[in-house]
């Protein structure tokens, strides 16, 4: 009878860590795209000579934030 109330408890507390990992590197992974590979990406297509492409993009990321800054 403990082994199964330890075993349901251990999985209790296992799925919440893991719960809790995948949300936090979630949040790591959306800081990274935002700071490092955004930036890159629209540096790359200006460099590439692809500024028509790159400044809608910037455009649009520059609403986007407005938009979540004030809400």
């Amino acid at each position: 009878m403990f082994t199964i109330l330890f075993t349901i408890l251990t999985l209790i507390v296992f799925g919440k860590l893991l719960i809790f990992a995948v949300m936090a590197s979630w949040g790591l992974a959306r800081i990274l795209v935002t700071v490092l590979f955004l930036p890159l990406v629209l540096i790359g297509l200006v460099v590439a000579g692809l500024v028509y492409l790159a400044v809608p993009i910037l455009l649009i990321a520059g609403v986007v934030s407005l938009v979540r800054t004030h809400n």
